[in-house]
C-alpha cells in the first residue's frame, strides 16, 4: 500500500475545504478551484500519477477561472433588483398637505403614510411649476419632485377636471 493510493481522500478534503471557503466568500473563485479539484480526483481514479493529477487540477481551475467565471458573474449581476428604494422611491410619489406648505416650509403626508417636512418647488429647483401658488393649504394633493436632506420638495398634483370643468383648486 502506497500513500498515493489514498490521494482520493486528499482530493475530497480539498474539495470540501474549497466549497466551504466559497460559501463564505461568494466570489466563485473557490468554486472554480473546487471543480478543478474534482478533475484531479477523476484523473486519479483513471490511474494518472499524483503529479499528473495536480497538473489536471491546476489547468482545469485556471481555465474555469478565466473562461467560465466572468460570464457567470455577468449573468448574476444582470438580474439586479429593479425596485426603487430609499429616496429614489419617493420621487414622483403623491401626498396630502397636512400643514400649509409654502416656499419655506410645511408638512405633507406621503402615500406611504410618512409625514415629511416639505416646501414648494420653484423654477430654480428645475421643477416644472404648474401653478404659481404661494402656498398650499391642508387637504391639497401634491407630488414629490425631489428630496433635499429631510425635506420633500413638492408641486401641486395635477387634478383632472370634473364634468363641469371645475377643479378642486379653481373651486376655492
Amino acid at each position: 500500500m502506497d500513500i498515493t493510493s489514498f490521494a482520493w481522500i486528499a482530493w475530497l478534503v480539498l474539495i470540501l475545504v474549497f466549497i466551504i471557503i466559497e460559501m463564505l466568500t461568494l466570489d466563485l473563485v473557490f468554486l472554480m478551484i473546487a471543480i478543478g479539484s474534482v478533475g484531479g480526483l477523476v484523473s486519479g481514479f483513471v490511474g494518472t500519477p499524483w503529479w499528473g493529477q495536480l497538473i489536471v487540477a491546476a489547468v482545469l481551475s485556471v481555465l474555469l477561472l478565466f473562461f467560465i467565471r466572468p460570464p457567470l458573474l455577468r449573468a448574476l449581476k444582470r438580474g439586479g433588483d429593479p425596485a426603487k428604494s430609499n429616496v429614489a422611491a419617493l420621487i414622483g410619489m403623491g401626498g396630502l398637505v397636512v400643514s400649509t406648505v409654502s416656499r419655506t416650509g410645511g408638512l405633507v403626508k406621503l402615500a406611504i403614510g410618512e409625514t415629511w417636512t416639505a416646501r414648494l418647488a420653484t423654477a430654480s429647483d428645475g421643477a416644472v411649476v404648474v401653478s404659481p401658488a404661494a402656498e398650499l393649504v391642508p387637504g391639497e394633493h401634491v407630488v414629490v419632485v425631489s428630496i433635499e436632506g429631510a425635506t420633500a420638495v413638492v408641486t401641486p398634483a395635477p387634478v383632472p377636471s370634473g364634468a363641469d370643468g371645475i377643479t378642486e383648486r379653481s373651486a376655492s
